[in-house]
């Protein structure tokens, strides 16, 4: 997939979506991480061995953005298992919200980043809709910073609606929200791909 560049910027005119062999880029990914999300290099060694960790569970799969130059996004996630600490942290959250059985049969998108420079331009957009795309899974779950935001007006755009908010994560300076999409995930206009 191709998306077209903007004129009035100065960046390449195409960025090409597609699969991310993550465990051999993962330097080059949380570079990216690093300037979008404002990790310090001790955040980022830790994530790194969380990411290489990940990768080798069954079904993940990671998609990139790039340019002729570089990569400027990447998303990645899997199935979902109730076995994973993040399903072990949220899982109480959901319960008292009634939606624990969102960690059954969902897609998790782990983590989805974009450079600044190349956000608001659809590039976090195609990242997810095409990794959930492959999906065998009938939903999609994941967590974002509980505030409004950017990520969040996405999330909502292509479907994804609060599950529980203000959950806790250990070291997580703020408070995050669990959302969940029924699969495929809207498009533009609301509409769903068929």
């Amino acid at each position: 997939m191709r998306l077209p560049g903007h004129a009035h910027r100065r960046q390449p005119d195409d960025i090409v979506i597609g699969p991310l062999d993550l465990a051999a880029r993962v330097d080059e990914a949380l570079a990216v991480q690093a300037v979008a999300f404002g990790l310090g290099p001790d955040e980022v060694a830790v994530r790194r061995q969380i990411v290489l960790r990940h990768m080798t569970y069954p079904g993940a799969r990671a998609i990139g953005a790039t340019t002729a130059e570089r990569l400027v996004g990447f998303v990645y996630g899997m199935p979902n298992d109730r076995t994973h600490w993040w399903s072990t942290v949220v899982e109480p959250y959901l319960r008292a919200q009634a939606y624990d059985d969102w960690l059954d049969n969902s897609f998790v998108i782990t983590e989805l980043h974009v450079l600044p420079q190349y956000q608001n331009r659809g590039v976090g957009r195609s990242l997810i809709t095409t990794i959930t795309d492959g999906a065998a899974e009938p939903r999609s779950i994941l967590s974002a910073i509980d505030i409004e935001s950017p990520a969040r007006g996405l999330y909502r755009s292509l479907g994804y609606q609060d599950l529980a908010r203000q959950v806790l994560f250990p070291s997580a300076p703020k408070p995050y929200a669990v959302m969940g999409a029924p699969l495929p995930l809207r498009r533009r206009s609301g509409q769903r791909r068929r």
